[in-house]
């Protein structure tokens, strides 16, 4: 599946919140190497480089497009190259590494979690973000339109849901037999969101893509308009805007 830079960027600032929540936490004072796991158009990962000014600081995607986005930012200190995560290992000196919005796109992620938290350097930091919003109104509403008669034929295993992430007391246990600390919560941002069918747009950079990328393109944008239509109902405009609830989950680990 491809991505779009620019269609995955018209929320950037609402996108970016967890991000910052979740490197906030992150206590390390003076890390030798930084890794941005899943850094997409590299905008977030621009960020740690600004925070330890004294890192080399990596930003690694499996999309071709986001890293060509990326690269624009790259100098001295920070770099990107498109690599496969589950083939990734950490570097002897990578004492921070985070992962924002990336793990619920990989299959078996839990197994991938241990494997990276018991290779962290001593001192070392590993910091998660995932959606936790399968359940909503934008991603039930899709199941089942995709498990409708009409698309079903077309689109049947081409969502996963209900496995993509893991609880917070998962994450949490997964932490602590690695032997790191844990720091896991979950926050549900308020999102308002301007503009003609927001929800939609924000989920054609995201969780629509699997679907996009299943159908040509008439019936793509058939379903994308039956699809719009029962996001209206679910998430009515107001004067203020259309106010998008998104749950995140959140893990921090550290190892003494």
């Amino acid at each position: 599946m491809r991505w779009d830079p620019t269609q995955y960027g018209r929320y950037a600032d609402e996108r970016g919140r967890p991000f910052l929540d979740l490197i906030a936490r992150i206590g390390h004072p003076a890390p030798r190497r930084v890794v941005d796991l899943g850094c997409g158009p590299g905008n977030l990962t621009a960020l740690l480089a600004d925070r330890w000014p004294g890192a080399v600081v990596e930003g690694i995607d499996a999309s071709p497009e986001m890293v060509t986005e990326a690269a624009a930012r790259q100098g001295d200190r920070l770099s990107f190259r498109v690599e496969d995560v589950t083939h990734w290992a950490i570097p002897a000196d990578a004492d921070v590494v985070v992962s924002n919005a990336l793990l619920q796109w990989v299959p078996g992620h839990r197994e991938l979690l241990s494997r990276w938290a018991a290779d962290l350097p001593r001192d070392g930091w590993l910091a998660l973000q995932v959606p936790a919003n399968f359940e909503a109104p934008s991603h039930v509403l899709m199941r089942e339109l995709a498990d409708s008669p009409k698309w079903s034929p077309h689109l049947a295993g081409t969502l996963r849901h209900g496995d993509a992430v893991a609880t917070p007391d998962e994450y949490a246990a997964l932490l602590l037999a690695a032997g790191l600390s844990a720091d896991v919560w979950e926050t549900t941002y308020l999102h308002v969101l301007s503009g003609e069918d927001p929800v939609l747009q924000w989920v054609r950079g995201t969780g629509l893509r699997p679907i996009l990328a299943a159908l040509d393109e008439e019936p793509a944008a058939e379903f994308s308009a039956e699809y719009a239509a029962l996001l209206r109902s679910a998430y009515p405009a107001t004067r203020h805007g259309t106010v998008f609830a998104f749950r995140r989950v959140f893990a921090v680990g550290h190892k003494p």
